[in-house]
């Protein structure tokens, strides 16, 4: 990654000096000394980047050859969808209810299995970006950069108040195969109710993983998300780091669950999309749309999910 090279531009003051003519009783002009400048303090020092172990190595490599080979085939698409990919307020309706009602993980501590109430978080959802050591600055500031704007576009696709914050109630953590483990150790618990024990499916990932999300329903009330940890592999190369992102932390607002029949979609494990599509941002909408609420069953929500998808779809006058 090119390094950005800021050019100051710094102006030379000529000083004139004229001669005058001495006057009888005049006063020589007394000058100022300018203040000394306050001492500057030393920049920070930049991250201590910790060298990669061969399992690491390997990781990335592996990574790098999974991308190029999806991008061969003609998957990771970054274009949303298009006339190939043509959905409607029925097929909506049906993608909703299977990625909103169900979880992708039938065991692992993640997200039980089979039908469940709908969840979502009814606060604001603060965003905090850590790394491991193994993440070199520039790959930092990139990431940053990402999360921040994936989620300013969450927010407007929900209507919810979802940004980058301080005091964090959603971690985005990216870590290599050596720091990971430490990294999630010390960083979940720092959010209320999450616990070591439960934080045991994103910390130990296998190697066809390439990213995970944990949302927890701390609180007092059920189905409402306080808390969540989305962990990403720092070996991941660019674009399927950009993917991980995209679903993951959508994954962590409530839809949990991936469908072979959503298309265009990034909840479809088939990998067609790297990004969030026009379809996604819709049931991104459907789910935080104030007439539905957090513990809504599939059967109680049949008809509200399908009249959503209807005004999505038809316009806002669809009956």
């Amino acid at each position: 990654m090119a390094q950005r090279l800021r050019a100051w531009g710094g102006g030379i003051a000529a000083l004139a000096c004229l001669a005058a003519c001495e006057m009888p009783g005049t006063v020589d002009p007394v000058l100022t000394p300018r203040a000394r400048p306050e001492t500057v303090p030393a920049p920070a020092p930049p991250p201590v980047v910790r060298a990669t172990s061969t399992e690491s190595a390997a990781l990335r490599s592996y990574l790098g050859a999974v991308q190029s080979s999806q991008l061969t085939q003609g998957l990771l698409r970054r274009d949303g969808g298009g006339p190939d990919t043509p959905f409607t307020a029925s097929m909506l309706a049906r993608n909703f209810e299977q990625i909103a009602f169900f979880n992708e993980y039938a065991t692992s501590g993640l997200r039980g299995g089979g039908a469940q109430p709908l969840r979502r978080w009814t606060g604001p959802v603060r965003m905090g970006v850590a790394f491991g050591p193994s993440v070199p600055p520039s790959q930092r500031a990139r990431d940053m950069d990402d999360v921040r704007a994936y989620a300013r576009r969450l927010s407007r696709a929900t209507g919810h108040p979802i940004s980058v914050a301080p005091n964090p109630n959603f971690l985005v953590l990216f870590a290599g195969e050596d720091d990971r483990a430490d990294l999630v150790n010390s960083m979940g618990p720092r959010l209320p109710g999450v616990t070591q024990q439960n934080l045991r499916a994103i910390r130990d990932l296998d190697d066809n993983t390439y990213c995970a999300v944990a949302a927890y329903e701390t609180g007092p009330t059920p189905a409402v998300y306080t808390a969540a940890v989305a962990i990403i592999r720092a070996e991941n190369p660019d674009l399927l780091r950009l993917s991980c992102i995209h679903e993951e932390l959508a994954q962590g607002l409530g839809l949990a669950n991936d469908s072979p029949n959503a298309r265009p979609s990034i909840f479809n494990d088939d990998d067609e999309f790297a990004l969030l599509t026009d379809h996604d941002e819709h049931l991104l909408g459907m789910l935080y749309d104030p007439r539905l609420t957090p513990g809504v069953t599939r059967e109680s929500a049949r008809a509200t999910v399908q009249q959503l998808a209807r005004e999505r779809i038809d316009g806002p006058e669809a009956s």
